[in-house]
């Protein structure tokens, strides 16, 4: 009743405010007339005034918000850092309402004695003062202020300023021990993010044919994670595998396929060796001039979708799919197929579009479109007549707008690729498709995998790796590892399997994806087998030890599920403290990635709670035993949920990231 006691207050106080600010809006209107008589200094003063009605609404509302959600209670972790954003704007508003977008600047502190969040807006608006007002104030003085209107709230314990006018926040334990409690019931869930958008991923794309190589893991391993994090947000993903599945190489393999496979139309040809198959068909088109021929007369009859034809490109699709499909099993990735052929029935209408607005010059004979800013053009119409590249990524980015209704889309796509992207999309902007403030229309690029030689990683012998073999390979070194460590003397066989693939899996995924995709990164398998530092394998044996400390202690999961209700979280140990506060940062951890979609940056904090978990249980007992018998004596159940919590988030984050811990290892 309390609360409805608040939410009738705040309701009636909106309304006494929302119509004061309509009063004084008209008699700004009115004195707009009468501002040449001298009056310009009342209407100033009304201007302020009103300009500070206005903060004060928009403070009240947010209390107001705040007063009905805590009669429905989220299931969501909260984002600390944006909900101590929230709170700062309102201080900011109320005590600067005459600046327009006030700088705000909330990030956690880096030593304990500083608190545990700084604001560091002061300085900001110091200089902001001083250019549009010349006014001089300390930043000292500015951050004083800004603390004095700090509204109430539930979550900081004092703030301090320190230096040049750093605001230090401390939070309230209780509040970081009733959130960790409401994880621990509710689960890892996600935080309120605003509308559910369409998003739509496009990655890994190999081409049909080839055989999938070590170029294609980075695309793979990025994308996918990628779309885990913005499914798991509560996004709805599209996850498209843009295949190299058209064009004029078709025409030498439907050849070669005719004079190799004669009666392919009755009897499925025994195509073993496709990559061998394609380097075969490719040394006759480049040296039989006849074969060249034939082949250019393939790829006319099956654009014009001739059934035989078709049939033939079916069958050399089908043969690559089943190879690219063993990859993507081994790496649990989900793709939706829709290579370059999806698009070849929208290709003239493409065309025809820029044509009519006037965009398309003819160059000896090719059609082209010149965007501004952009030093190469695009090409949409070859001087044979036929369709490129750039026409089918316009017809794809197009579909991807208007059909699919995308509010995100996301190429991860290799750096080399950077200029020819911007160009499509600066095009699109240009015949007016999207608008990049409303619609975001992104390159997620990165580097290369280079070998431990710091050159483009190849085999001995000079060849592309093939993928197939890595993950083989990756396979054979951590079963070494396991036997290595002697766990195929204390894991049965299925449990030593399972953890045979978690770790040579997980540490290629991991390696790439704790490095910055935007750089290149060596590859080294001795490295991300190597079960100390930032690794797969260290954090894998990590969480396998977490989770034993329960099984240890003989506490399964039902009496931690009634424990999480029944038992306050305490968090006076400063390592407690450290940890609670470090677990519950992982909402502003995937905020900083969907906005940047810089996937190492979750590595990073996956290290940092595993560490911090460490330094927690090596100062404080979770469970105490008996010196001489062994037997446990007590259980510390607020820390046995701190440990819970821990391997909660840090299986959330595997999760993302594609990995998959084992019970035991």
């Amino acid at each position: 009743m309390r609360m409805e006691v608040k939410v009738a207050q705040c309701t009636e106080r909106l309304r006494r405010q929302e119509k004061e600010i309509k009063f004084l809006t008209a008699e700004i209107d009115h004195l707009k007339n009468t501002e040449g008589l001298g009056v310009s200094p009342i209407l100033e003063g009304l201007r302020e005034e009103n300009a500070k009605l206005k903060y004060r609404l928009n403070i009240l509302q947010k209390s107001l918000q705040e007063e009905r959600n805590k009669g429905k209670p989220s299931k969501g972790m909260i984002n600390i850092n944006s909900h101590l954003q929230d709170i700062f704007g309102m201080a900011i508003k109320t005590a600067y309402p005459e600046l327009e977008n006030p700088p705000l600047l909330v990030t956690p502190s880096q030593q304990p004695k500083f608190g545990d969040y700084q604001c560091n807006s002061a300085m900001s608006i110091t200089q902001i003062l001083l250019k549009t007002k010349e006014q001089k104030v300390s930043p000292r003085d500015i951050a004083d202020k800004i603390a004095r209107n700090i509204p109430d709230n539930e979550c900081i314990e004092k703030v301090e300023i320190a230096g040049p006018g750093f605001i230090n926040v401390h939070l309230k334990k209780n509040f970081v021990s009733r959130q960790l409690s409401n994880m621990l019931i509710n689960g890892v869930q996600p935080p309120a993010i605003g509308e559910r958008k369409k998003v739509v991923i496009d990655f890994s794309s190999p081409n049909i044919a080839k055989e999938m190589h070590v170029g294609h893991l980075r695309s793979t391993i990025i994308g996918e994670s990628m779309c885990r994090l913005f499914e798991f947000v509560g996004y709805d993903v599209l996850r498209l595998n843009h295949l190299g599945d058209w064009g004029t190489q078709f025409g030498m393999l439907i050849a070669h396929l005719q004079d190799k496979f004669p009666d392919y139309l009755i009897v499925s040809p025994p195509i073993g060796d496709l990559q061998a198959f394609y380097k075969e068909s490719k040394r006759r088109f480049d040296t039989e001039e006849e074969f060249k021929k034939r082949a250019y007369q393939c790829v006319v009859l099956l654009q014009s979708k001739n059934p035989d034809f078709l049939k033939a490109w079916k069958l050399i699709c089908d043969v690559s799919r089943k190879e690219f499909q063993k990859i993507y099993d081994c790496l649990d990735i989900t793709l939706i197929e829709r290579g370059e052929s999806y698009y070849q029935d929208m290709m003239a209408d493409i065309v025809k579009e820029f044509e009519e607005q006037g965009f398309v010059q003819v160059d000896d004979g090719r059609k082209i479109v010149f965007v501004p800013g952009c030093s190469i053009p695009l090409t949409v119409v070859k001087s044979d007549g036929g369709f490129t590249y750039d026409t089918s990524d316009l017809a794809a980015l197009k579909q991807r707008l208007f059909e699919e209704k995308a509010d995100i889309i996301i190429y991860v796509v290799d750096s080399g690729q950077a200029v020819h992207l911007q160009t499509i999309f600066a095009a699109s902007q240009m015949i007016g498709w999207y608008d990049p403030k409303v619609t975001r229309v992104v390159h997620a690029a990165f580097g290369v995998v280079l070998g431990e030689d710091k050159k483009k990683f190849k085999t001995r012998s000079g060849d592309t790796v093939r993928l197939i073999e890595l993950l083989e390979e990756g396979l054979k070194r951590s079963m070494d590892k396991l036997k290595e460590k002697e766990r195929d003397k204390v894991l049965s066989p299925e449990e030593l399997k399972a953890a045979q693939t978690s770790v040579a899996f997980g540490c290629i995924k991991y390696a790439d994806l704790s490095h910055n995709r935007i750089n290149d990164y060596i590859f080294s398998f001795d490295k991300m087998l190597d079960d100390r530092g930032n690794t797969a394998a260290y954090l894998l044996y990590a969480f396998t030890r977490i989770r034993s400390i329960a099984r240890l202690a003989s506490i399964d999961e039902g009496t931690l599920q009634k424990s999480a209700r029944t038992t306050q979280i305490i968090l006076d140990h400063e390592k407690e403290w450290k940890l609670g506060k470090c677990i519950l940062r992982f909402p502003e951890i995937l905020q900083k990635i969907l906005d940047d979609l810089l996937l190492h940056t979750l590595c990073d904090y996956l290290y940092e709670l595993a560490t911090t978990f460490t330094e927690f249980y090596d100062n404080c007992y979770c469970v105490e035993k008996d010196r001489q018998t062994g037997k446990i004596v007590t259980v510390n159940m607020w820390r046995m949920l701190l440990c819970e919590a821990t391997a909660a988030v840090m299986a959330k984050c595997f999760d993302i990231l594609g990995i998959k811990p084992v019970q035991k290892m």
